[in-house]
């Protein structure tokens, strides 16, 4: 599932639809490292990749909207 979700963030045509993907690919690297028993790494990766780059990145992607509409 990782590699379907690594593939469709590099090859989807719009961009939110990218760091959807990209999203989803950092919260199933979270699952895996649950089930390599590494929890320590498993918070950072919930918390920095998953949460924080995210909402980042959409931050970001509403804030050039609104600069193109106007």
């Amino acid at each position: 599932m990782m590699l379907i979700a690594a593939f469709f963030a590099v090859e989807a045509r719009k961009i939110l639809d990218s760091v959807i993907a990209f999203s989803s690919l950092s919260l199933l690297s979270v699952f895996l490292f649950i089930i390599m028993k590494a929890p320590d790494v498993a918070i950072t990766e919930a918390s920095v990749g998953a949460g924080l780059t995210t909402a980042v990145l959409l931050i970001t992607l509403f804030k050039m909207g609104k600069d193109d509409e106007r």
